[in-house]
């Protein structure tokens, strides 16, 4: 695929309160199909924010443990089908280890036209995380084989982190997705790390964040769609809307053919 139109959603996320921010999310997502966007993304925990107080009844979890029949996931699954859309984002996740071990995970997922495509749970994980999360254990591109393209996916946190965004460009990713939580006063970071994944790894970058505010912070979206030179493409302020931008493989293709950076690095040296 040469060209395709994509989304981020930049939403307030209430507190605790699943029902509300779904609804939420899936009319801003309808809205975004609506003016032509294939793949859209959502911010980090957008069903619930970080609801430590409550994490067990927030939790997505089943008896079975498939992450497909999650109650959100699922929903999410039946309105990617309708819409014949691609669906990107995380949720809080509950697992059962063993009968006597219960892990909660910063869970990624990408969902194509009705089918979960994969998924991946936050590896670098940040303040108060580290006491109610458990780290992910893999980090790896997911294909979307109807769309004949490759999702590069990091959470938050991980974008710090330039390793991770090597790690997918050379393992194939053809876009770069952060669904992101970055709170105030960090907004000249988060512009500065976005574009940078993008220029170092030549490769386009889908960078979504929240607005709105929480107990312990408060976000002030920025969202970001950038291109393999890392210019911008789409670019949100501080308000609760969406961004829509195009990304052109071929281009990507022709930037990597005129600076070859990737295939320049000193791995004998590093």
């Amino acid at each position: 695929m040469a060209t395709i139109k994509v989304s981020c959603i930049q939403m307030n996320i209430t507190q605790c309160s699943k029902e509300k921010n779904v609804e939420k999310a899936l009319l801003m997502t309808k809205d975004a199909i609506g003016s032509g966007a294939r793949i859209v993304v959502l911010p980090e925990v957008f069903s619930t924010g970080f609801c430590y107080k409550d994490l067990e009844s927030v939790a997505e979890t089943s008896p079975s443990q498939r992450v497909e029949e999650y109650p959100t996931i699922e929903r999410l699954l039946q309105f990617s089908k309708v819409h014949d859309c691609v669906l990107i984002g995380s949720v809080v996740e509950k697992r059962m280890e063993k009968p006597d071990l219960t892990r909660y995970h910063n869970l990624g997922f990408c969902i194509e036209s009705g089918d979960l495509a994969g998924t991946y749970r936050k590896t670098h994980l940040y303040g108060l995380e580290k006491k109610h999360f458990s780290r992910g254990e893999n980090i790896a591109p997911i294909r979307l084989e109807r769309n004949d393209i490759t999702i590069g996916l990091q959470i938050c946190f991980d974008l710090r982190f330039p390793e991770i965004s090597r790690k997918l460009a050379l393992a194939g990713a053809d876009i770069l997705v952060t669904v992101g939580g970055f709170a105030e006063p960090k907004a000249g970071q988060w512009k500065a790390l976005a574009a940078s994944r993008a220029i170092e790894n030549q490769i386009p970058h889908i960078a979504c964040n929240r607005v709105g505010t929480a107990p312990f912070a408060s976000y002030f979206g920025k969202s970001m769609i950038i291109n393999a030179w890392g210019n911008m493409k789409a670019e949100a302020e501080g308000d609760e809307c969406f961004i829509i931008g195009e990304i052109d493989t071929d281009e990507t293709k022709r930037i990597r053919g005129k600076v070859s950076l990737l295939d320049d690095r000193q791995l004998d040296l590093y």
